[in-house]
């Protein structure tokens, strides 16, 4: 096997790659325009070149951040998708939650759910059910089974979801339902709710699984056609991974057969990554500020622990699988700006991807974007982008003029501020709703800013919300793919079975832990993990009686058997408290579902601690632009990423240029390089600002 690692995290305009030596640890990165039809392409470009640099190059690693099963449905691209439901159930999925998403939509007089993905004339009803205890009270009727599949065999499905009651107690309906499909039409993708999510609560868990088989033989044909390329290309590790929505990886096989656990790939990597610098450098809290070319993905960390829900709403469905707490809105480079009928300047949500692109990028494109506003104030060279090729600033002006500038009476350069600064607040609400909005005081983190375009907002953004300062990562356009090689392989498990703590004894829960367990070891033993490189984490959802949602506690068998289940009720209250500022120890309790995070620990990924070579500062600066500040025009030294050394200082206005992205110091903030090459800015008067 080689000793080098690959991954390729796929964007929506730029697709990057790093490359890992692991015995001299140096990192090559790459960044090539996306291939929206058909993204393997620009993997198997990417990885090419690699490869082709230098022919003694093994890859003994491999792990993909993909939007693969995001794109099909945001676009609504997916499957023909069926659906089988408890006879008498067919409404569930159509009624939802019953009740319209909060924000905006709350006020929206034309307001429309979003489309059902197995429409009701692709539902079909199963007799036979189960109680909400286990017990069996209508056997199954398999004549039901095969009218309903014979039914949707004409509409030509692709995928069938099976959804029946209370399965997550007693999988055994599905299961046979699945044999009966398999029968009657053996080429159509089956999902289980009892497979996807076995747990309480039927509108999510449906849901879920609704959307897992409207994606699933999409993403595991991209991901069987990824791996038949690169097998041609000389690729042949056995160990391929996909990035997960939780935070850990998945074989490509697994992947395949869960789509829906893939909607959160590329982001997940740049949290992972973050966590990972915040415990090298110890900076205990941070906000994750991702930025690339359609999307802009934050997420808070804490003692170098990501938040974790256990579901949320991406466009307007329902997924209730475990995942990092990411919070994305529509703000990126190439985001687009316009001026509506009532004379106001919007900025997004559409973007202009890849293709055509921004205006500047001279292939196509005639509307303004937030790239496009950046290099007419300024912040941006034109000479290369990604290394690949110039930027247009007469296109891009002349973009910002006809369809802004123009229409609001401004000079070009104002119009492109204005821009930027629209951008800049819907970017700050994002990370208030991730901060602010849960109690937490900004002027305690850290923004850690990266992907292609995060650099050059972050140190504006982190002086209006009077956070503690700005981190920018040594290779920031790409930190998203490193996150990648720093993941574990994760496999998440759940069981749900609702009862009172005071009801509950040890042996009940270490058996169904000890269940759990057996389950994570045995996929992670058969993807060639050992014991000593398999680790296990079980928790509890808990609530006090009588709410509508749960908090994951973690626990172990020693807190069980040793300090009981007193242990584990304080430790519940104490979530409370911290989550949401108050707790009730006196009102009863009730654990509804356990959990277990089965990890195959990968070998971690040491970054290189560099020592000052005694250049001077001065020796980085390779030049000046006009650049438009707060304070107006100001002449701005350019630096040369790869020429500032461990122990520089200097003081904005500065602009940082390097391969992969653009950092742009504010007047009177100061920088300084740390031993990890990490660009460390400080706003303004930090201190009289707390």
């Amino acid at each position: 096997m080689g000793r080098f690692r690959v991954s390729v995290d796929t964007g929506g305009t730029f697709t990057d790659f790093v490359l890992l030596d692991e015995e001299t640890r140096e990192i090559e990165i790459a960044k090539i325009l996306s291939s929206p039809h058909d993204p393997s392409i620009s993997v198997i470009e990417g990885v090419g070149n690699f490869l082709v640099e230098d022919d003694s190059r093994a890859i003994s690693y491999f792990c993909h951040g993909t939007t693969v099963g995001t794109n099909a449905l945001l676009e609504e691209k997916g499957v023909t998708t069926g659906l089988l439901v408890t006879d008498g159930f067919r409404g569930i999925y159509e009624i939802m939650e019953q009740a319209r998403p909060h924000g905006p939509a709350l006020f929206d007089l034309e307001y429309d759910k979003p489309a059902l993905l197995a429409p009701e004339s692709r539902t079909g009803g199963v007799v036979g059910r189960f109680d909400h205890q286990g017990s069996e009270l209508i056997a199954l009727d398999e004549e039901s089974v095969r009218a309903a599949v014979d039914r949707l065999a004409d509409e030509d499905v692709e995928s069938i979801a099976v959804c029946l009651l209370f399965s997550y107690l007693r999988p055994e309906h599905e299961r046979r339902v699945r044999e009966i499909i398999a029968e009657k039409l053996p080429e159509v993708a089956v999902s289980l709710s009892s497979d996807v999510l076995p747990q309480i609560r039927e509108y999510p868990r449906l849901s879920t699984t609704v959307i897992n088989a409207y994606l699933q033989p999409i993403v595991a044909r991209y991901l069987a056609n990824l791996r038949s390329r690169l097998t041609e290309l000389g690729v042949t590790t056995p160990q391929t991974y996909v990035m997960q929505s939780n935070g850990g990886t998945s074989t490509f096989e697994k992947a395949g057969e869960k789509a829906a656990a893939t909607l959160l790939s590329g982001p997940a990597g740049g949290v992972t990554a973050g966590a990972r610098l915040s415990r090298l450098t110890g900076i205990d809290k941070v906000i994750t500020f991702d930025m690339g070319g359609t999307s802009c993905d934050v997420a808070l960390i804490e003692g170098a622990q990501p938040g974790l829900s256990t579901g949320g709403v991406i466009s307007g469905r329902h997924v209730a699988l475990p995942a990092l707490d990411i919070d994305t809105v529509s703000a990126g480079g190439g985001t687009l700006a316009s001026v509506d009928a009532q004379g106001v300047l919007n900025v997004g949500p559409d973007s202009a991807g890849s293709v055509p692109g921004p205006a500047c990028y001279s292939r196509g494109g005639t509307r303004p974007t937030v790239t496009d506003a950046n290099l007419v104030l300024g912040y941006l060279g034109s000479s290369r982008l990604g290394g690949n090729f110039g930027l247009d600033i007469d296109k891009a002006r002349e973009a910002v003029r006809a369809e802004v500038a123009d229409k609001l009476g401004l000079d070009v350069v104002e119009a492109a501020k204005g821009i930027v600064d629209v951008v800049n607040i819907q970017m700050e609400e994002a990370i208030r709703g991730i901060s602010t909005a849960r109690g937490y005081d900004l002027r305690d983190f850290v923004l850690i800013g990266f992907g292609g375009a995060g650099p050059v907002h972050a140190a504006a953004m982190a002086q209006d919300l009077h956070m503690a300062g700005v981190l920018i990562p040594a290779h920031p356009g790409v930190l998203s793919a490193l996150g990648l090689l720093m993941a574990d392989v994760q496999h998440d498990h759940v069981r749900s079975h609702l009862s009172a703590l005071s009801a509950l004894d040890v042996a009940t829960v270490t058996s169904i832990v000890d269940d759990l367990s057996a389950a994570a070891r045995a996929e992670l033993e058969e993807e060639g993990f050992t014991e000593a490189t398999i680790q296990l984490d079980p928790s509890l959802d808990m609530r006090y009686k009588g709410q509508g949602y749960e908090l994951r506690v973690p626990v172990t068998k020693v807190m069980l058997q040793e300090r009981g289940f007193g242990a584990v009720r304080k430790a519940f209250d104490v979530e409370h408290q911290e989550r949401f500022g108050h707790s009730a120890p006196d009102e009863p309790v009730e654990v509804v579902s356990y959990r277990m995070t089965g990890r195959g620990v990968v070998p971690e990924v040491r970054l290189v601690e560099h020592q000052a070579t005694g250049r001077a500062v001065e020796d980085a600066v390779v030049g000046n632009r006009p650049a438009r500040f707060a304070e107006g025009m100001a002449d701005t030294p350019i630096y040369a990423r790869d020429l500032l050394d461990v122990g520089h200082e200097f003081e904005g206005p500065a602009i940082v240029d390097q391969k992969d992205t653009t950092v742009v110091v504010l007047p009177g903030q100061k920088a300084r390089v740390d031993a990890y090459l990490n660009i460390f800015i400080t706003p303004v008067q930090q201190e009289e600002a707390r």
